[in-house]
């Protein structure tokens, strides 16, 4: 199976998931279950939900994670920040990168948008350098469009 036709089938799988439930905590809990075991290479996937200008950490999948990050330190508070995905292929180079994993090498970050404005970001880390490249861009976009619009945010 190609990496597209993986793709493909695991957003077939994850509309099943998110198509039938509103919760926002059960819809991260179940997506990031599924990117954790169907994506290979990962030490981390998981949720920031933005709570009063801080991104608050939801369900994962992984060790344990940073609590909070503010808005514009780290890939995933630039990502909140910027409303842009970010996707880093060695994260030691990153400035103000925030290690919280230190087997984590590269990583992207999606945000999600309601009503136009940002509302968390999906986070992905592997140990892998360059692990992420613009095929797993185009479909955790895709993945959080699904997110986006079954889930009442």
């Amino acid at each position: 199976m190609t990496k597209i036709q993986s793709y493909e089938l695991l957003l077939r799988q994850l509309e099943g998931l998110l198509s039938i439930e509103t919760d926002s905590v059960a819809n991260m809990a179940n997506m990031s279950a599924v990117l954790f075991n169907e994506l290979e290479n990962l030490n981390w996937a998981g949720f920031y939900v933005l709570r009063e200008g801080t991104l608050v950490l939801g369900p994962f999948q992984g060790k344990p994670a940073c609590v909070r990050i503010a808005l514009g330190k780290g890939v995933c508070g630039t990502a909140a920040q910027t409303g842009q995905t970010q996707r880093v292929e060695d994260v030691h180079q990153f400035p103000g990168h925030i290690a919280c994993d230190s087997a984590s090498n590269s990583e992207i970050v999606i945000p999600i948008f309601k009503n136009g404005a940002v509302w968390g970001v999906l986070d992905i880390d592997s140990p892998v350098l360059a692990r992420f490249d613009q095929t797993d861009r185009l479909y955790l976009e895709k993945s959080v469009k699904l997110f986006e619009k079954y889930t009442h945010l």
